[in-house]
């Protein structure tokens, strides 16, 4: 008789808290909770779509009722764990709220709350998709979910909180479970492929996860599908042919080349990843979250928690980061993020993210406002446009026009009319000056530069070498 297929996502469910990846604060509660009896009477879990809700529900309630406990863990092996995790237990009734979302659908839950449990300690009711239930639905259940029996617990989960009634929320401990990171799929991945005698390149797992967005279910259903594919040996080459994403060492090179203002290196790799039928859109998604991660490491270190990178990924981004100031890489993210919104309108997708990724390597290469003012203080703190000694190089002295200077406005004086009499009189003589024996000396006036002599400025163009990459290519006069 042949060995029956399990899929992967059931057959690698997590059975224990231990088992869970990627949710450590819900799981730290929820034990806590069991440990000191201060279990509430209804829980609400909320977040995207794979990522554990259901299977934290069932293994809350297994950890509930189970009659030989291994602390708080289930253990697994008692009849009720293998009925909660069969889903034929009397004691905990799961509620699909997507298909049963009337009054109807919930009444026979508001009759049976009236009944203890059978061999169990609690009675316990799990509604998945709880966001659909209609407000009908919701108000008649509303006073059983607000005063249950003591033996009575509810678990609700959704993938839209925002959809789920406040009087509602309010009622109910809530745990918001976030999107898995790309290190912890990874690891989890060969874990499974260890486990299964696969030989899978660690690339390929990271491509893997990569696709997945977060969610561990979608990782292991993609997993499933290549094995399907190419058997027991899988690559980068074949994850990436599956799934349409570019291989992290070309969008490595694709972000470097941003960095570093290639234009001809981005054409390049944009026409290559086209031509290949690679996804176009998803690229802006992969270097939004480099350029992200690059963001992190700059400003948390490359031990951050929040760095979704791989360790190869991190050595890549570390040598990345020696050659840009962060508020340059801050900008080309603002850019690649406008880009990204901008693609779901436009036709032309080719075009919209060369020229936006020329845009984005321009920025990159460009000085900033703060760059500037480091530059700016280096000068003063150097003496330049003080007065210097002997042997030392002239300051440089750039001084504004006065003609842009603003001037107040004298008021004139009110006075009458001269009279014809007083015009017909003679005019006294002017009283002559006195005839200065030696001219005044000629004040000094201060040289003003123009731009072009700014630019060829080698000490101030020095200077500003200190921050990797910076140049002035241009100077804009401000008008009051």
């Amino acid at each position: 008789m042949e060995n029956k297929h399990i899929a992967l996502p059931l057959k690698y469910r997590p059975m224990t808290f231990e088992d869970v990846v990627g949710q450590e604060h819900v799981v730290k509660t929820l034990r806590n909770a069991i440990g000191s009896g201060r279990v509430a009477n209804a829980y609400l879990f909320i977040g995207p779509r794979g990522i554990g809700k259901t299977t934290m529900s069932r293994i809350f309630a297994k950890a509930l009722n189970c009659i030989n406990p291994k602390g708080v863990e289930p253990c697994g092996e008692c009849d009720n764990c293998r009925e909660i995790a069969a889903g034929n237990s009397l004691d905990v009734t799961e509620l699909d709220a997507a298909s049963h979302n009337k009054v109807e659908d919930v009444k026979p839950i508001i009759e049976s709350v009236q009944f203890k449990p059978t061999s169990s300690k609690y009675k316990i009711f799990i509604i998945d998709e709880c966001h659909m239930l209609s407000n009908a639905a919701w108000n008649a259940l509303l006073k059983t979910l607000e005063e249950p029996p003591e033996y009575v617990r509810f678990i609700f989960a959704t993938t839209e909180g925002d959809k789920v009634l406040a009087t509602i929320i309010s009622r109910c401990q809530r745990f918001d479970l976030r999107r898995i990171l790309t290190h912890d799929i990874v690891s989890r991945l060969k874990y499974i492929c260890e486990k299964e005698g696969i030989d899978a390149e660690e690339d390929a797992l990271l491509a893997i996860a990569r696709g997945a967005e977060g969610g561990m279910r979608d990782a292991l259903s993609s997993l499933d599908q290549l094995i399907s594919f190419k058997g027991n040996k899988i690559t980068e080459e074949d994850a990436l042919g599956v799934f349409g994403l570019v291989s992290r060492s070309a969008l490595e090179e694709l972000a470097g080349a941003i960095l570093k203002g290639d234009a001809a290196k981005i054409l390049e790799s944009v026409e290559m990843f086209d031509s290949a039928g690679k996804n176009m859109r998803r690229l802006a998604g992969e270097l939004l979250s480099h350029f992200r991660n690059l963001v992190v490491l700059q400003a948390l270190g490359a031990n951050s928690k929040s760095l979704e990178a791989t360790e190869d990924q991190i050595k890549v981004l570390s040598e990345q980061a020696k050659g840009v100031d962060p508020s340059r890489v801050f900008q080309v993210c603002d850019q690649i993020a406008q880009m990204e919104d901008k693609l779901r309108y436009v036709l032309s997708v080719r075009t919209l993210i060369e020229m936006s990724l020329i845009k984005a390597s321009k920025i990159a290469t460009t000085a900033t406002i703060e760059e500037l003012m480091r530059a700016v203080k280096k000068m003063k703190g150097q003496g330049i446009g003080q007065g210097q000694g002997q042997g030392e190089k002239p300051a440089v002295k750039i001084e504004a026009s006065k003609n842009l200077q603003e001037r107040p406005i004298k008021p004139v004086a009110s006075h009458s009319l001269p009279s014809l009499s007083e015009l017909s009189k003679p005019k006294a003589p002017a009283p002559s000056l006195p005839t200065p024996s030696t001219p005044p000396p000629p004040q000094p006036v201060a040289k003003t530069l123009d731009n072009r002599e700014i630019l060829d400025d080698k000490l101030l163009n020095d200077i500003l070498m200190d921050g990797p990459g910076a140049q002035v290519t241009d100077i804009r006069t401000k008008r009051r």
